[in-house]
């Protein structure tokens, strides 16, 4: 039995908390930590969760009824929570984005391998069939080469939304709609083409003048022989999300909408049905993901755990995603092409370089500790 200490109750733990209560056989909440701990409250109550309630993470540190942190605060004391609890025998879950910068990232990942302790990073879209199923299909070589990937990570956020005490600030939440909504998109591209040689990127706040950081950001990737292109956004209404890959014989992607050419002899396109109907069969015949979402991430690192094995989403793989993200803040701030990888002694590669680089677009100038416990949007199905 994994016992869990549930460390941040806002929001965004109505995704974890369900997830771990899905395993009762296998995990056990056994902490709930929030600096706010009548939050912690509310949600033990809300979930009928019997646990003990702290109000600071390294309260629980000496446990030994807590053998995993799950971390659901703010991104700027991700890695604080992380590499304590990592250093103190504790497995860790973070949400995303993994960290701040990369060098937290790195303290983190050895903080990890010093201690031989699991770290996971939360990119919970990997665990839905559309998407797991389109990564099958670009593995399969079956739609030929990539020539361009367009990914669309388009959300909608009211303007009060920059009013919660920690959004809105480069110092709290790390950065805008890039570094908090499109991590889960840009994820996707790094998993699916790796890590790209360039970005190039232009960033702006076009409709919240009460928070610092960007709210649309447009970025090009360059990869050998493709090109990828990301648009990342709280203005969007619809909220419509998809990566779309243009590949050599076929387009594919999720939603799940392909469509294939063939030339004539003029040299425009003729549509080939017979491998639309090849890959279709081939999409369909692909298993579909048991646990989805959150729970599906979840049950994965229970059972790494109990395996002795890594996770399917690794603190390597969480820092490849802030290291793409951290391009294009460097891209958009400095208005040039940034090649990858960033090296150590690159200001962006530390929160204290980035600060000093990156635009406030607005002073923030309302801070409040709770904007409500209403239902939350936490991305697009993909079907």
């Amino acid at each position: 039995m994994l016992c869990v200490a549930v460390v941040g109750t806002g929001n965004i733990s109505r995704a974890h908390i369900p997830a771990w209560l899905a395993f009762p056989d296998r995990a056990k909440i056994t902490a709930m930590v929030d600096i706010y701990p009548e939050k912690a409250v509310a949600k033990s109550e809300e979930y009928g969760v019997k646990c003990g309630i702290f109000d600071d993470h390294l309260k629980i540190l000496d446990r030994e009824d807590v053998d995993l942190v799950d971390i659901c605060t703010p991104p700027f004391c991700h890695a604080e929570i992380a590499i304590n609890s990592l250093r103190a025998g504790k497995h860790v879950i973070v949400e995303k984005p993994m960290a701040a910068s990369l060098e937290e990232c790195d303290r983190m990942i050895e903080a990890a391998k010093e201690s031989g302790k699991t770290l996971a990073c939360i990119a919970q879209n990997r665990f839905r069939t559309p998407i797991a199923r389109l990564k099958s299909v670009l593995d399969s070589g079956m739609a030929g080469p990539v020539r361009h990937a367009q990914i669309d990570s388009l959300w909608w956020r009211g303007h009060c939304y920059y009013d919660l005490w920690w959004r809105g600030l480069w110092s709290k939440e790390g950065g805008g709609c890039t570094l908090n909504h499109a991590v889960h998109h840009i994820d996707m591209l790094g998993w699916m083409m790796g890590m790209p040689q360039s970005v190039t990127a232009v960033m702006a706040n076009t409709a919240h003048d009460n928070a610092e950081i960007e709210d649309l950001s447009v970025a090009v990737f360059s990869y050998p022989g493709a090109l990828a292109t990301a648009t990342s956004s709280v203005v969007h209404h619809g909220e419509e999300q998809s990566v779309q890959f243009q590949c050599e014989k076929a387009r594919v992607g999720a939603p799940w909408r392909p469509y294939a050419s063939t030339s004539k002899p003029n040299g425009f396109p003729e549509r080939n049905a017979s491998l639309e109907s090849e890959l279709d069969e081939y999409y369909e015949s692909l298993p579909a993901i048991e646990h989805e979402g959150h729970e599906g991430e979840i049950e994965n690192v229970i059972s790494s755990i109990e395996r002795g094995a890594p996770p399917a989403i690794t603190g390597a793989d969480g820092r490849r995603t802030i290291e793409m993200i951290t391009a294009i803040y460097k891209s958009g701030a400095l208005h040039e092409t940034v090649a990858l990888p960033i090296a150590k002694d690159d200001p962006f590669y530390t929160v204290e370089g980035m600060l000093a680089k990156v635009p406030r677009f607005y002073e923030k100038t309302v801070s409040q500790t709770s904007l409500g416990d209403a239902a939350i949007t936490t991305g697009s199905d993909y079907k």
